[in-house]
């Protein structure tokens, strides 16, 4: 396969991996678009059985497996619903050899387990407080720096997500990224934002209000720290939480928005898709034609030592315009019984599930 392209992109490898460029059989569209219909694929394991909030079922294919051998049998999933602790005491009466995601707020419970092993992944999973740059009041770069210099990053990860993770910086790269150029720490800084936002015509004050998916707790305890951080510049930030699908139909839209993104493998990756001029992710409609140059050099360096340094002007012109309050970047949890061997977890929480067995 050959891909002719209008500029350099190394991240090539990596889109074609990600979730939302699944490569699927040619007849996918023609068969109703379906996978547990015809689930053709070339993974180690064939889907034998499917039924949506009940379970599922993966059998071992019968021919060679292209990516050597494969030591389990069989993989059956059990939807234990919402509730976090079904989970747990499904691994504690040992009902279960794994969780595929444990919440932040069990992991203490899970580590008690005298069976367990609580797995976890830094990742570049995270949250960003995004303003919608053609809209009134964040329409002005003074006002998004005021909101961004009440944020104390470290403050919020502890409160809302236990301190399991890293404190954002305001330019959606993380630190697990290869090319991740650190700057100096942010400070919040109440006296920079008041004054800020008295040049920008709010001497007594502001009151905003920002959208919020509610479905994962830790969206809104951030939100509601954050809340309590800009009182004392003067801003009254007012709280709405949405259900989770009442909120995705009005992100990119929304003035002011808390938005969760996924982890990708390279920090250009987010950049591309949510802060380069006119793409269809980005949702604050921000436009800098100095920072797509620069992202536009970044995509172009295979070296990620050499691509660093690039990435220093890019973090920076990000950080600068303030287009987001990003708090934290979030690790996630998986959990088995010792008697599963071989596992590792994927920041993306990816079933890699090929070289594992039980004991």
């Amino acid at each position: 396969m050959r891909l002719h392209l209008t500029s350099a992109v190394l991240s090539i490898p990596e889109n074609l991996y990600n979730y939302p460029t699944a490569i699927v059989h040619r007849r996918f569209d023609e068969e109703g678009g379906d996978l547990s219909k015809n689930p053709v694929g070339t993974g180690p394991f064939a889907l034998t059985e499917f039924r949506v909030g009940e379970r599922c079922v993966l059998k071992r294919r019968p021919e060679a497996y292209w990516g050597g051998d494969v030591y389990l049998d069989e993989i059956l999933y059990i939807d234990h619903g919402d509730d976090p602790t079904a989970g747990v005491a499904a691994l504690a009466s040992k009902q279960a050899d794994m969780l595929y995601e444990v919440a932040n707020t069990s992991t203490d419970l899970v580590e008690r387990l005298p069976d367990a092993v609580l797995h976890q992944a830094v990742t570049a999973q995270t949250g960003v407080a995004r303003m919608r740059v053609t809209e009134k009041p964040f329409d002005d770069r003074r006002v998004r720096q005021a909101v961004a210099a009440c944020m104390d990053h470290k403050a919020i990860l502890d409160i809302a997500y236990r301190g399991r993770g890293a404190a954002g910086e305001n330019h959606h790269v993380a630190p697990i990224h290869p090319e991740y150029f650190e700057l100096p720490k942010l400070k919040q800084d109440h006296e920079k934002a008041k004054a800020l936002l008295a040049e920008a015509g709010y001497k007594d004050g502001l009151k905003v209000k920002i959208d919020l998916g509610s479905a994962e707790p830790w969206h809104l305890a951030a939100m509601q720290a954050f809340r309590e951080q800009c009182a004392p510049a003067g801003i009254d930030l007012q709280l709405n939480p949405m259900p989770g699908a009442s909120y995705w139909d009005v992100w990119d839209k929304t003035p002011f928005g808390f938005t969760s993104w996924t982890h990708r493998p390279l920090g250009v990756m987010v950049l591309n898709l949510g802060y380069r001029c006119g793409v269809p992710w980005n949702e604050s409609a921000y436009c800098n034609k100095d920072f797509d140059k620069a992202l536009d050099e970044a995509g172009g360096i295979l070296d990620a030592g050499e691509r660093r340094k690039v990435m220093e002007k890019v973090e920076k012109i990000l950080q600068d315009d303030a287009v987001i309050a990003q708090p934290l970047w979030r690790a996630v949890f998986s959990a088995t019984t010792k008697q599963v061997r071989g596992y590792e977890m994927h920041p993306t929480q990816y079933h890699q599930f090929n070289k594992i067995w039980l004991a």
